[in-house]
């Protein structure tokens, strides 16, 4: 049976992506005020290539993602388009992770995860730092949204009810983030901490330099962020994909 993944929304918007930035007329991104970008203008699927898999500074995504949420926001929707563009890899990434426990939902965590990302876009403040991250979690959180309501699995007809060991539920150590920020557990700036010094690139040094606030500060908000997740996944509030890993936490 063929994918009807070719008509998603993602799919859609790679395919105007496409079209934005074919010659002879490509849409260019200005790079020159970008700290770490070359200084010149560039076509934005150029951009994009130039991002994918290579670490930048913060200070590099602060200004590119401010600059382009900047176009977005005050130059019509051919920008819009471009800077979706641009985060379609990991908004591509992000979705598969989500839904792929999930199939039939696939189409409905694409668009959800990009109205999120559309919505940070177009009306998150730009001036705090690590913008590119809190664009992804506003993505994130509303593609997990599409499966948090999944209906749990029935019990066999010929099977006695009553109480029973559940089955290991699914999720992501991320998803599991998303879902605990989303339900107020936590707030969304300390699940961007545990993502991004738990599974991420980012040091607790690093952060501490770019907020200035102390990185023995910074680790003490991160463990008790992490106790009350742990604390909500073994009440049952939240889903996990591993109990040991959250006993762990606790520890």
């Amino acid at each position: 049976m063929p994918s009807t993944r070719t008509t998603s929304a993602l799919s859609s918007a790679e395919t105007a992506f496409a079209l934005l930035t074919c010659e002879p007329a490509p849409l260019a991104f200005d790079a020159r005020p970008v700290p770490g970008l070359p200084n010149r203008t560039m076509p934005l699927n150029e951009l994009r290539e130039l991002l994918i898999g290579v670490p930048h500074y913060v200070e590099t995504t602060d200004a590119l993602w401010r600059q382009l949420a900047n176009h977005a926001r005050e130059w019509g929707p051919a920008w819009v388009v471009g800077a979706v563009g641009v985060a379609l890899p990991g908004l591509t990434h992000m979705a598969t992770r989500i839904g792929s426990a999930y199939p039939r939902h696939a189409d409905d965590i694409d668009s959800e995860l990009l109205a999120g990302f559309l919505h940070a876009l177009k009306h998150a403040p730009l001036e705090p730092p690590r913008l590119w991250l809190r664009f992804c979690w506003s993505a994130w959180r509303a593609g997990a949204a599409v499966i948090k309501a999944e209906p749990t699995e029935e019990l066999p007809a010929d099977l006695a009810t009553g109480s029973r060991s559940p089955a290991l539920p699914y999720g992501h150590p991320e998803l599991i983030l998303g879902r605990a920020a989303a339900a107020g557990i936590i707030t969304a700036e300390q699940a961007e901490l545990i993502a991004g010094t738990r599974f991420g690139d980012t040091l607790i040094e690093q952060l501490a330099t770019e907020t200035g606030v102390p990185a023995p500060t910074l680790r003490m908000r991160r463990r008790r962020a992490e106790r009350r997740v742990a604390r909500a996944v073994l009440a049952g509030d939240l889903t996990t994909t591993c109990r040991a890993m959250t006993l762990g936490v606790v520890r």
